[in-house]
């Protein structure tokens, strides 16, 4: 089973995160950042896993150190129930239409993190979200995950359907690209390793 656990406690926060790659049945999310919660879901429902994730953070500040220390545990725990990578598919993309947006994200599972994100939001906050916080979540997530991730919104007008979109569009690349593929013998790479 692919399956992995984390806690991190800072002065800031307090994270526990669990995810089971190959059971979707348990999705429950606790951060206190409603908007975030939502998007969360949408991402493992969409990316086909399991997923817990309880976080308390200073919200009386805002909800930066929250949504930024998910990301890195969510990263972490994703990276080490990947284990060896052995016969991943490795690469995965998608394209989500919610409304009037159009989101896209590829990804590779390389080793070699990197974060290349082009969305622009009207509105700055979604309840106690702060809408700049999308690329923070996902740089932190894609540095401490080893993936290589590209995100656009293509177009839109309604900032919580750009952002919708993005995140259902990177649990949809998530599942293809951690997807088991038989035909492939040891890991995805010329090299020999993904690390």
């Amino acid at each position: 089973m692919r399956t992995a656990s984390k806690e991190r406690k800072t002065n800031e926060t307090f994270i526990e995160v669990s995810v089971d790659l190959d059971q979707s049945k348990e999705v429950t999310i606790h951060t206190g950042v409603g908007f975030f919660d939502h998007m969360l879901e949408l991402f493992a429902r969409h990316g086909r896993i399991g997923l817990s994730v309880k976080a308390e953070g200073d919200l009386h500040i805002d909800s930066h150190h929250t949504v930024e220390d998910v990301g890195i545990v969510l990263g972490q725990v994703i990276r080490e129930a990947l284990g060896d990578k052995k016969q991943i598919n490795r690469y995965g993309d998608a394209y989500v239409p919610m409304d009037e947006s159009l989101g896209f994200v590829a990804l590779d599972i390389s080793g070699r993190p990197f974060l290349v994100f082009d969305a622009q939001f009207s509105t700055q906050t979604l309840g106690n979200f702060d809408t700049e916080l999308v690329r923070e979540f996902l740089q932190a997530f894609a540095f401490q995950a080893g993936i290589t991730l590209h995100a656009k919104v293509l177009y839109g007008e309604n900032t919580h359907h750009k952002i919708e979109s993005i995140f259902k569009a990177l649990g949809r690349a998530l599942a293809k690209a951690i997807s088991i593929n038989p035909e492939i013998e040891g890991v995805n790479s010329t090299k020999g390793l993904i690390e």
